[in-house]
């Protein structure tokens, strides 16, 4: 099965545009985002923004690592997104849930100050002329924890799911690897 994307933009001239992948765990987001990436560009950006916990961890990102092939530019980058300037690429961000992770435990869990900070970020490095595509997780829909700082970032890290789909010129929900179109 061959893989085509079509996305108008609303930037004519622009190759600026945002697109917000989501689902569950294991549900193809991340390979639908990097078929999609190389579908607009023979060499895309992967920006990882993931701290290594542990070794399954590791290995699994290796294993992410491993997927990608030599057209991809690599970046690991935990927080600061916008230090890079990718004009006129197209950006593969894998994924907001981590991301968010490592401002939520920086800033002592405090919801608010992590997300101002997380949708900063996201306003400067979006401002570029450049095609992005964030890769997301719905956390919220397995339920409510019992457990206080689980909710705490749950409800941080949906709304800001929420803030990158309202400057989104797509979103994409991911269901046991097929894509449907939210927006």
């Amino acid at each position: 099965m061959e893989f085509t994307y079509i996305c108008p933009t609303k930037y004519p001239g622009s190759m600026k545009r945002i697109i917000l992948i989501t689902g569950g765990a294991r549900s193809g987001k991340s390979t639908y985002a990097e078929k999609l990436a190389l579908s607009l560009s023979p060499n895309p950006v992967y920006i990882a923004t993931a701290r290594i916990w542990d070794e399954e961890f590791r290995q699994r990102v290796i294993r992410h690592q491993e997927r990608r092939g030599p057209e991809w530019t690599n970046i690991e980058e935990e927080k600061e997104l916008s230090r890079h300037r990718l004009n006129n690429r197209v950006i593969l961000i894998d994924c907001v849930t981590l991301w968010c992770t490592n401002f939520f435990f920086d800033l002592k869990s405090d919801t608010d100050r992590a997300l101002a900070a997380i949708r900063d970020e996201f306003n400067l490095f979006t401002s570029q002329d450049a095609t992005f595509i964030f890769v997301t997780n719905e956390i919220g829909m397995g339920g409510t924890s019992e457990n206080e700082i689980q909710r705490k970032f749950t409800d941080m890290q949906g709304w800001m799911n929420q803030y990158i789909a309202s400057h989104a010129d797509e979103v994409i929900l991911m269901v046991c690897g097929i894509p449907v179109r939210a927006k």
